[in-house]
């Protein structure tokens, strides 16, 4: 049975060296929080930094010793790696980048270079301790190389990737100088897991802008295999909060903490006193100065809630050597200063402020304390705090004010949504929040309740690995299809036998590569010595059948000894003779269909027309990838308008929009070539869905092979066009 490898920047325990030895302590953050427990339940391994570098090798046994108790495993980096890897590339560069703070990106050529060589090393200790077939789910922004170099050193391995935080738009991602590699190594990954459809969508993007990869819904198609997008919220612990909270609720008051005690006197000291808990780690993705100006002016247009309402704001400190922190942490020092200068009074400050992390069962009184969580950041992968206040509320008595910013805001529909940038909004949330009937709020707590209990981080963790089962028994199905060793042999054998044998061979993207412009894809000389060779055997009728205009594979192969079938099927030149039409036809009928392509291709930056006899052809691939596509849908529409009732059809090929004749299609210009030149071995190869007509028309005991993992009537497939032209040279040797 597989075993699950969980890899991921720090692991859900920290080392720490005293003066008694080593000791383990649990892990901030919300990852190691909240997929600890089901990492417990399950049989896997966590594999991390465990937080420091040992002196000796006495105390790296020690340490792996320690970790071993704990399923872990560790990755040892010294403080350069940790400054230019952690500090450096994570969060000096794709932190900001990936939350939208751009003028905080740092591109360092050696922060890069750090990035590289952890991401190197991680793969080093997970294939060191990977048996064959394992699952390994890859953890967040630290590590987004590492599901790539695990697929080409351990293709046998199952990989998923879950990112943490949000995935920017095209637009920013595309600033990234090592874009393409990032890029690159998730689609290593055989799932890739997001908080939110927002955030699958950039990404999906940025694939289809930055690496051309064909897009099907949420399935990324790689040359030899696909790549899953899929969305999944994640989810709390939320048993352990929950029954936490009622503990915390049931004990009496001198049994409570210290920090409880100062709560209650405080809320008991007058009636109708409120607390507002905000709750962060130090960070400007945050938006903690704006949180506090939205306070102030909640107490400058509401004069009456003075000395009835405090707003506690812990916030953890993080990263406190790097100067964006620093600075932002001496502006909410004096903004908390001055709030409560301008307004404090003896008895009551209007912001109790903790600059520090507090224990497990503080936060839980916190939570359980708290009538409102003003929870506002500019920009939130999840904000899972947001969730565990929630299932904190047990008494049901709550109000939830949250970032539209934040992926929470998705699945909590009920909180009080506000734009952190919009100060007056969200003041008069809070004003919303302190205000509202308990019927409501208890309705909003109830319903929030429901949802995050059903969908709690066990089931997040399982619907994950369900859907990575999914894509795995999905790929399968496609390398049943495969053309394998086993397979080659017996079509080489059959081909060997046989005393009459006809090959049709489409060309762009099954002989050739394709290319931006059509007429750049000419053959090169490899390719002429590869089609010299099958055409030379005497019982082989060599026969390229394409979408190209006749006068272009005159040009390309009018002096071979080739059979040629151009324009989809309209033209035929067998060996020797001359260009005969299948099906004679006027043309009229493009004088009315030209000046709406012409119209497109003004609209349409990097598109072209291609006239041939029979067909008018839109060519879009050097158009920005998403303009057209929604060019090629409005297309389609308005030319179908134009072409109802007459002997005309639309094709849609990769990056093209044709308008043809009716009736005339490879398929039964390749039954008409067979009928004229019987063959007892009939093979074909095509990768465009034009080339279906050409599999489905052929004999049962043709061997069809489609180029690409799509879809098809053809009994099997290769990736591309370079194992087509593999395949046809071991054919030549056969």
């Amino acid at each position: 049975m597989s075993r699950l490898i969980i890899a991921s920047n720090r692991l859900p325990v920290m080392i720490n060296r005293s003066a008694d030895g080593m000791t383990i302590t649990p892990s901030a953050g919300g990852l190691a929080t909240g997929l600890k427990s089901y990492h417990k339940d399950s049989d896997s391994v966590w594999i991390g930094w465990p937080g420091l570098m040992p002196e000796t090798k006495n105390e790296e046994k020690e340490v792996i010793g320690l970790l071993e108790t704990e399923q872990c495993l560790p990755v040892f980096l010294n403080e350069e790696l940790i400054s230019n890897y952690y500090d450096g590339f994570s969060n000096a560069t794709l932190w900001p980048l990936f939350h939208y703070f751009a003028e905080f990106t740092e591109f360092n050529e050696s922060y890069w270079e750090a990035y590289c060589k952890v991401n190197e090393m991680f793969a080093d200790t997970i294939i060191e301790n990977a048996e064959e077939g394992d699952v390994v789910w890859v953890h967040d922004y630290q590590l987004l190389l590492l599901p790539n170099i695990l697929r080409e050193r351990r293709p046998d391995l199952t990989i998923g990737f879950f990112l943490h935080i949000p995935f920017p738009s095209y637009e920013l991602i595309r600033i990234l100088p090592w874009r393409e590699q990032i890029v690159n190594g998730l689609l290593g990954a055989d799932l890739i897991g997001f908080h939110t459809y927002d955030y699958a969508r950039h990404f999906i993007s940025s694939v289809k802008r930055l690496l051309g990869h064909d897009v099907d819904f949420n399935q990324i198609k790689l040359e030899h295999r696909q790549v899953m997008i899929d969305v999944f919220p994640m989810g709390i612990d939320y048993e352990k909060f929950e029954s936490h909270a009622l503990e915390i609720q049931s004990k009496p008051i001198q049994d409570r903490s210290k920090e409880h005690q100062d709560i209650d006197r405080f809320l008991l000291s007058m009636p109708n006193r409120k607390l507002i808990l905000s709750i962060d780690r130090l960070d400007y993705t945050k938006g903690i100065p704006q949180r506090l100006n939205a306070f102030r002016e909640f107490l400058v247009r509401h004069p009456d809630y003075r000395e009835k309402v405090s707003l506690i704001m812990l916030t953890v400190p993080s990263r406190t050597d790097v100067e964006q922190y620093q600075n932002l942490k001496n502006e909410i020092d004096v903004l908390v200063g001055n709030i409560n200068g301008e307004f404090g009074t003896l008895n009551w400050n209007p912001v109790i402020y903790f600059y520090r992390s507090v224990p497990f069962d503080n936060l839980i009184e916190l939570y359980s304390s708290a009538d409102v969580a003003l929870l506002t950041p500019l920009r939130d992968g999840m904000n899972l705090v947001a969730k565990e206040y929630i299932a904190s509320k047990v008494n049901k008595k709550g109000v939830l004010i949250l970032s539209e910013m934040a992926g929470a805001s998705k699945e909590l529909g009920e909180a009080i949504s506000v734009n952190p940038n919009n100060i007056s909004d969200t003041a008069d949330a809070i004003y919303r929040a302190l205000t509202k009937p308990d019927g409501e709020r208890e309705k909003a707590i109830v319903a929030m309740q429901q949802r995050i209990k059903r969908y709690d981080i066990h089931k997040w963790a399982s619907e994950f690995m369900k859907a990575l089962n999914n894509t795995i028994e999905k790929q399968s199905e496609h390398h049943a299809r495969k053309i394998t060793a086993r397979l080659k042999n017996k079509i080489f054998s059959d081909y060997s036998e046989k005393k009459s044998k006809v090959l049709f061979l489409d060309y762009d993207g099954t002989l050739q590569r394709f290319f931006d412009n059509p007429q750049a894809a000419k053959p090169d000389e490899d390719l002429y010595k590869l089609l010299d060779k099958l055409a030379a055997d005497k019982n082989t009728k060599l026969t390229l059948v394409s979408g190209r205009d006749r006068e272009t594979f005159e040009r390309w192969f009018g002096h071979r000894k080739y059979n040629l079938i151009a324009e989809h099927g309209a033209w035929l030149k067998e060996q020797g003779k001359g260009w005969v039409e299948r099906k004679p036809v006027h043309a009229e009928w493009k004088e009315s269909i030209l000046p709406v392509l012409e119209s497109y291709v003004d609209r349409t930056p990097g598109s072209l027309i291609e006239e041939k006899t029979y067909s008018l052809v839109w060519h879009y691939r050097k158009a920005d990838i998403e303009l057209g596509v929604l060019r090629a849908l409005e297309l389609v529409h308005d030319i179908s308008n134009l072409i109802f009732n007459q002997d005309l059809e639309i094709l849609e090929g990769k990056k093209v929009v044709e308008i043809k004749v009716s009736g005339i299609n490879k398929g039964t210009a390749a039954t008409d070539f067979l009928h004229a030149n019987p063959a007892d071995f009939v093979l074909a190869m095509g990768d465009d869905w034009t080339d279906e007509f050409l599999f489905k028309e052929l004999p049962e005991t043709a061997h069809t092979i489609k180029v690409g993992t799509e879809n098809s009537a053809a009994k099997y497939f290769v990736s591309n066009y370079k194992e087509v032209r593999s395949f046809l040279n071991d054919l030549v040797k056969s």
